[in-house]
């Protein structure tokens, strides 16, 4: 009868198991996404779009396509939520990572504008579609990972583990564009050598499959194939009874892009083509404060247990809404230390807001359409918060100055102060029995 009784028990995951495949798998996609961002300031321009002979106009182009993944995430989050809700979130992050995967090895092997002309730029862009595509399903389906195996209060410390995944991924790519620049001539590096990061990925991808084949279905969504709930068209469902959760945790999560982006990567474009620095330069201050990115993620996860989602990120907003009003002096201030602590605490504020929106943009939703709708509010906040800010501070600070970019920035963190404060508090729900 024992016997019987534990074979009737659904298979476990183990906590190690489950918090290594969801940061694995987030490293892997966050670095297919940041060589990209990298390579449209520092490297698609050149070899993309030569055919402008304005360098600024070349740089925004290139930045277009970087924006094009942001526009495809939800078309991937409704396409993979979809999945999720319906046959499950192992198979699905599979999935996922094979699309992202995929595309990120494709871009390392395209010709170039000189080579084939027009049709180089479209497949470029055909290929940033994939990473969006992919990344689209993979984040959410990693933080449910995380969060629906989590115990009971735990699980604003279990979804941030997903969320170091950007960090290190941030890390990873920048570190890879800094020593292959160190250890070839800029000629082999823009004739070749920015592929290896791109078609290195391949070897990230298989470790991550490896990792997440042998992963078990989550308790939550066993819970719902037990009691055959699971809705026929999620995304539907999302729209027709979840559609104030839906825009206020879109909202809510607009600071979290913004100020990411502002901080990467429209501050290594006007650093390297307006302040004087250097790519090795610029890329290496990144690189060290990317150290506060990643540290004060798991801080916002004890704060986001301690004091709530909501206070926690009300908290963040109003910090990041303030960082605004110094982001013009700090950052063009003309002085290497000031720039350094500018990005230090540009990051550090990122990896506060970061941390817990994973699991309150999770706790909002019920299970059976917890990852398409987590999975949209998330990405239509990349569309509204990451696709066009880098273009769209590039083109403020050009018209109106530095200070421009840094009242885009505060508005930005009260928007989304504004939708925490209409949200409600998570900490204390079930979510593993909301059906």
């Amino acid at each position: 009868m024992a016997s019987s009784s534990s074979a009737a028990q659904p298979a476990q995951n183990s906590k190690f198991r489950v918090l290594t495949a969801s940061l694995v798998g987030t490293t892997i996609e966050f670095f297919d996404f940041y060589i990209y961002a990298t390579a449209a300031v520092i490297i698609f321009p050149h070899l993309f779009f030569p055919a402008s002979t304005d360098p600024t106009t070349a740089t925004i182009q290139s930045l277009a396509t970087f924006a094009i993944a942001f526009i495809a995430r939800p078309i991937g989050a409704a396409l993979f939520g979809h999945l999720g809700d319906r046959i499950g979130r192992k198979a699905t992050l599979v999935a996922a990572l094979l699309t992202m995967g995929i595309s990120t090895v494709c871009i390392g092997l395209l010709p170039t504008y000189a080579q084939v002309g027009i049709a180089a730029p479209l497949m470029l862009a055909l290929c940033r579609l994939g990473q969006g595509l992919g990344l689209g399903g993979e984040w959410s389906g990693a933080v449910l990972l995380a969060t629906e195996n989590a115990p009971e209060g735990k699980r604003a410390w279990y979804g941030m583990f997903p969320q170091l995944g950007a960090p290190i991924g941030f890390i990873l790519a920048t570190g890879s564009f800094l020593i292959l620049g160190a250890c070839m001539t800029e000629e082999a590096f823009m004739t070749w050598g920015w592929r290896i990061p791109f078609i290195s990925s391949a070897l990230l991808v298989i470790m991550g499959l490896w990792i997440r084949l042998k992963l078990h279905e989550t308790p939550a969504f066993q819970n719902v194939l037990k009691k055959q709930k699971e809705v026929n068209v999620p995304f539907i469902e999302v729209f027709k009874k979840h559609s104030r959760m839906l825009i206020l945790g879109t909202i809510a999560a607009i600071c979290t892009f913004v100020v990411f982006y502002l901080t990467t990567v429209f501050a290594l474009n006007w650093g390297t083509t307006k302040l004087g620095y250097s790519r090795a330069e610029f890329l290496e201050l990144q690189l060290v404060a990317t150290l506060c990115f990643a540290a004060f993620i798991p801080l916002s996860a004890v704060f986001a247990e301690k004091f709530g989602r909501k206070a926690t990120s009300i908290g963040v907003c109003i910090v990041s809404a303030i960082f605004g009003l110094f982001f013009a002096d700090m950052l063009e201030s003309g002085n290497t230390l000031v720039v350094f602590l500018f990005l230090c605490i540009g990051l550090a504020i990122m990896g506060l807001t970061y941390g817990p929106i994973g699991t309150v943009l999770s706790e909002i939703f019920p299970t059976s359409v917890r990852y398409t709708g987590s999975a949209l509010t998330f990405n239509l906040a990349g569309i509204f918060g990451a696709s066009f800010a880098p273009v769209i501070a590039t083109k403020l600070a050009t018209n109106y100055g530095l200070y421009a970019v840094g009242y885009y920035l505060t508005a930005a963190s009260i928007l989304s102060l504004i939708a925490f404060l209409l949200i409600r508090e998570t900490k204390h729900d079930d979510v593993n029995n909301q059906i």
